[in-house]
């Protein structure tokens, strides 16, 4: 049996945080700027790389991000190359 997987955002820390068994595993961390979220960093501890993680993550980010009004930017490389293969995302990258 699989560990749960809940992906949260941490508004105080600007990022999305994926758990996974209640441990932090990964966040995709953001700067907001002028209705823009610019993803900067995207980051899964070592110990769960391989999992799969970081695209229930940028995907929850994008997503929290449309939700609130706003549009994105993908500095991060994992996020543009996410965005890339899911073109649901694509008119919200500024």
């Amino acid at each position: 049996m699989s560990e749960a997987r809940t992906v949260r955002h941490d508004p105080s820390q600007s990022r999305y945080v994926i758990e996974v068994g209640g441990q932090e595993a990964g966040f995709a961390e953001y700067v907001e700027r002028d209705g823009v979220r610019d993803f900067s960093h995207t980051v899964v501890d070592p110990q769960f790389r391989g999992q799969g993680l970081s695209s229930p993550l940028i995907a929850a980010a994008l997503d929290g991000t449309r939700e609130a009004g706003l549009r994105a930017k993908a500095s991060c490389s994992a996020v543009e190359r996410f965005v890339s293969k899911n073109e649901d995302y694509r008119d919200l990258i500024v």
